[in-house]
């Protein structure tokens, strides 16, 4: 079945994560406002902090304007945000809520990611039937989450990418000094969290890892 908003995720380079602490002072809407402008097609809101009154106003903004640019809008973890706000995808990871059942909260047309550390929790996650994408990660030691386990490697991100056909995005410590190393070990879709919020001008900063990834 077709689920609006996956056509740009199958055909993204870089899948863009708010991180409101690391943005230099602006706030994660003014952020969306200059990631759309540098061509960025996947956005996920991830935010632990904030109210969620607060939460709900800023994703309600946030869900305008992805809406009127084409680019995909995938919450973080609060699944009611995201059916509230018509989000086009919730993600999850392993110790949220059973993914069979976040999919019957959410229906058919939602797009469901799930973070994955091992080969057994993606056999696991490909088995289940209900899962349109995983995250492959930590691929690096990342500190934009707290609760974070240790990186899992390079190696885990090949073992995916050479046994299994569901897409995925590399996560984790992912910045345009290592991003080559990502991509020659499989990876189409590459998730950018500080490198990308915390540049002074983000579109020149994407126009420039969009030119390492594709170096010859």
């Amino acid at each position: 079945m077709h689920k609006p908003g996956m056509a740009n995720f199958l055909t993204t380079d870089i899948y863009a994560l708010t991180a409101e602490e690391y943005s230099l002072g602006r706030n994660n809407v003014e952020v969306v406002e200059l990631l759309i402008a540098a061509g960025i097609k996947v956005i996920q809101y991830r935010e632990k902090d904030k109210k969620a009154g607060q939460m709900y106003a800023e994703c309600l903004r946030i869900r305008e304007m992805t809406k009127k640019a084409g680019v995909t809008f995938i919450i973080n973890d609060h699944i009611d945000l995201a059916m509230l706000i018509g989000a086009d995808g919730v993600h999850v990871g392993q110790e949220d809520l059973p993914p069979t059942k976040v999919r019957e909260l959410i229906g058919s047309d939602m797009i469901l990611g799930l973070s994955t550390h091992s080969p057994a929790q993606v056999k696991a996650a490909v088995e289940l039937g209900c899962i349109d994408y995983i995250g492959v990660g930590p691929i690096f030691a990342t500190h934009t989450k707290k609760d974070v386990c240790e990186p899992v490697g390079l190696t885990y991100l090949e073992y995916v990418a050479k046994n299994h056909q569901i897409p995925f995005v590399a996560i984790g410590g992912i910045k345009e000094h290592n991003i080559r190393e990502v991509k020659q070990c499989g990876a189409k879709i590459i998730a950018i969290v500080t490198d990308i919020v915390g540049a002074s001008d983000i579109p020149a900063k994407v126009q420039s890892i969009r030119q390492t990834i594709n170096q010859q």
